[in-house]
């Protein structure tokens, strides 16, 4: 288990706090903003087109009715608990995650069973042919509402019990002194209940699996409402899906990720990965049961394999660079040259990043343009996830390129002046 770290002595300094993501204005704003942004896209998705009156259209539809908001209220925390339940009683095996604050002696231990725990949801879904449709698809938008909800409640409690009791692990950059911005930031780094680890299971399991079985239930709306399920649709579920089941078989390799290393798990990644990530990246497959563009085989074919180019990007560097983390002397990885560090660390200069630094979120944002692609172009709506992605790929790159300055001084300029480029090869 993790030893103390208190990192209640910035105050000691003279420097002033460096706030992220505007400071507490700034955090206030995105907590207000997310749920409603997350609301106003899955109307938006219904009607197949921008719309501004969808507070007006919530409450139209009677989706705020007390009986509908307890129903899925029970239903979200019912999906939660079993998959805390698949956590708890499916083997898997115990590693240890990367040094807390770059303490080799301080390390905590992670249970690894997400892939298994996949397929048991899945095997249960198409076992027993769940009709999914029949709740997670009529209940789309209430869902939401109550998952928001949760969400708020969740990133409350881990703000306060981060103080209690004293001693725990906190999060650099969450451990302002600031309420609303150590409650967006998150204050604690790695909340537990025992080797439960709260922020690791979110990160993988409910949101992100959810986000496969909404994906499903619009299939099986499709196939109720037209009679057939469409290319579009099957390539779109195809393609998050193995998104999904990737993550899932890659489960190690979200150890070493910032998500877990360095942001503490505040509102931020509460909301992210348990209500932005499941109810805005199945917008697509929502637009698509009233909405099917009817593409041609050329054209999905073409957008298979653009999708196959962008995987092949995304899993190989992602799958070099943490095979070379656990292991620099495998025979896969020893021939390739890094940048050793005063830190002791070693960069790769070659291979896949060698290409440029940020390779993987090239890759990754390439299958991420696939989803939005297999809608046509008859609406703007259904590439909100490329726009939106590409923005938030090009702000943790700078988080990144921030913070590894910080880390390794000089050594980060020679890694920067021996591979030069971001996200392309050549371009940028």
């Amino acid at each position: 288990m993790g030893k103390h770290n208190n990192n209640d002595n910035h105050s000691k300094k003279e420097e002033p706090f460096p706030y992220e993501f505007g400071g507490p204005i700034g955090a206030l704003a995105t907590t207000l903003a997310l749920p409603v942004v997350v609301m106003w896209l899955l109307q938006m998705g219904r009607v197949g087109a921008i719309n501004f009156d969808f507070v007006q259209e919530l409450c139209d539809d009677d989706k705020c009715a007390a009986l509908t908001l307890v129903k899925c209220t029970l239903g979200l925390l019912s999906w939660f608990l079993f998959k805390v339940l698949l956590w708890y009683v499916l083997p898997g095996p115990i590693v240890q995650g990367a040094p807390v604050h770059g303490d080799k002696k301080n390390t905590l231990p992670y249970k690894l069973n997400g892939h298994l725990s996949f397929w048991a949801v899945v095997g249960l879904v198409f076992g027993f042919q769940i009709p999914l449709n029949e709740f997670l698809y009529k209940y789309f938008e209430p869902l939401a509402m109550c998952d928001i909800a949760l969400c708020l409640a969740m990133s409350l409690y881990m703000y306060t019990n981060s103080f209690h009791p004293k001693g725990k692990i906190l999060a650099k950059g969450g451990d302002s002194g600031n309420l609303i911005y150590d409650h967006f930031m998150g204050r604690e780094l790695n909340p537990r209940w025992g080797d439960f680890d709260w922020k690791v299971f979110c990160e993988l399991r409910p949101g992100l699996v959810g986000w496969m079985l909404l994906n499903i239930a619009c299939a099986q709306e499709q196939l109720a409402v037209h009679g057939s399920i469409s290319g579009s649709m099957y390539l779109v579920n195809i393609f998050q899906g193995i998104y999904v089941w990737d993550a899932q078989y890659q489960e190690r390799a979200i150890l070493t990720t910032m998500d877990v290393t360095t942001d503490g798990f505040g509102y931020m990644l509460v909301f992210g990965d348990l209500a932005w990530v499941p109810f805005t990246y199945s917008l697509q497959a929502k637009y698509l049961v009233n909405y099917d563009p009817n593409l041609s085989s050329i054209s999905l074919g073409i957008i298979l394999a653009l999708h196959i180019l962008g995987f092949y990007i995304f899993r190989g560097a992602n799958g070099q660079k943490d095979k070379f983390r656990r292991n620099p002397n495998d025979p896969a990885v020893s021939h390739l040259l890094y940048l050793q560090t005063k830190r002791g660390t070693k960069l790769l200069t070659s291979g896949w990043w060698g290409m440029a630094r940020k390779i993987n979120y090239t890759g990754d944002w390439l299958m991420g343009l696939t989803w939005c692609l297999v809608c046509g172009f008859d609406s703007i709506v259904p590439y909100f996830y490329a726009i939106y992605f590409c923005i938030l790929l090009v702000h943790r790159s700078m988080r990144d390129d921030e913070m590894c300055a910080h880390k390794y001084g000089d050594d980060w300029l020679e890694y920067k002046r021996q591979v030069p480029y971001r996200f392309i090869p050549g371009v940028i």
